[in-house]
Parts: C-alpha cells; structure tokens; sequence
C-alpha cells in the first residue's frame, strides 16, 4: 500500500475561495479525484477511470492562505477495481496549526483496451494500513446498496420522462 500513497500540496489563493473566505468544495474535490487517480495508476501500472466518488467529508473549513494537503492510498483491491482513501488536511501557515479538513473514499477500475483489467492485490503492512484494508469490505457493502439505489433511481427517473 505505502507504494501508492501520494502527496500533493497547494496554497489556498483568493480565486479558490468562496465568499466566506474558505476553499470552494468543487475545487477541492477536484484535487481529491487527481490526487487519487495517480494513487490507483501507480498501483495498476494502467489507465485507471474513477467509478464512483463513494464519499466526501467535509470536517473542517480550508481558509485562504491555508496550505492544503491530500494523502492518497490504495487501500483495497478487487479484480480490477481499488477503493482510495484520501486525507485532506489544512495548515495555517503563519501558525503551523493543522487540522484534518476531510477525508474521502473513491472506487477506480484499470482498464485495458476498453475493459476492465486485472490488477495486483494490495499489501497492507502497517498498522494504519492494515485497519484500513480490514475495514474497507463494511465500506465495499455500503457503496454495493448505494449503486443499486442508484440504478433503482435511473430506472425510476427513464420512466417518469
């Protein structure tokens, strides 16, 4: 897993605020899916596509001249898919004070010539790690029932137009 772990820090400007003065979600969740892209390619070794962003938790505001940082790791494997944690955290750089900002699950799958394809299954070897690749089968349950929510919906919304 500590293969896959990447790193990517920004600084918090005005243009990625909001009117409160604290980072724009979308903005954010765009570094999350990067962030986590690179993660699932370095563990595949191939193209990887998100497939589902499974959660975002926002815990604290990121405020302008914050330095963001996300945490990227594999920490789960299937036959071609691989759920990713990321943890978001700020610093206020004037004052070194960090917080755990946010923390996000996404689901990626490697894909060969248009398909799924089969990936390596993932190591966990430290403690963190071990909890997070033992916990990650409760997290695999939840996001199965929230997809057939999903298509249950889909279904729903064809017929009503």
């Amino acid at each position: 897993m500590k293969e896959t772990k990447t790193i990517k820090t920004a600084h918090v400007l005005p243009p990625d605020t909001n009117h409160h003065g604290t980072m724009f979600g979308g903005k954010l969740m765009a570094y999350i899916d990067d962030v986590a892209s690179i993660a699932a390619a370095k563990h595949a070794r191939k193209p990887v596509v998100t497939a589902s962003t499974d959660s975002v938790d926002f815990l604290q505001p990121i405020k302008v001249g914050d330095a963001v940082t996300l945490e990227a790791m594999v920490t789960y494997t299937g036959k071609s898919s691989m759920e990713i944690c990321v943890k978001v955290t700020s610093e206020e750089l004037l004052t070194g004070k960090t917080n755990v900002a946010a923390i996000s699950f996404l689901t990626f799958v490697a894909i060969e010539g248009g398909k799924p394809a089969v990936i390596p299954k993932v190591v966990p070897e430290s403690e963190e790690e071990i909890w997070l690749n033992e916990t990650a089968q409760n997290r695999a349950e939840h996001r199965k029932a929230r997809k057939m929510h999903s298509q249950e919906l889909a279904e729903f919304f064809r017929k009503a137009y």
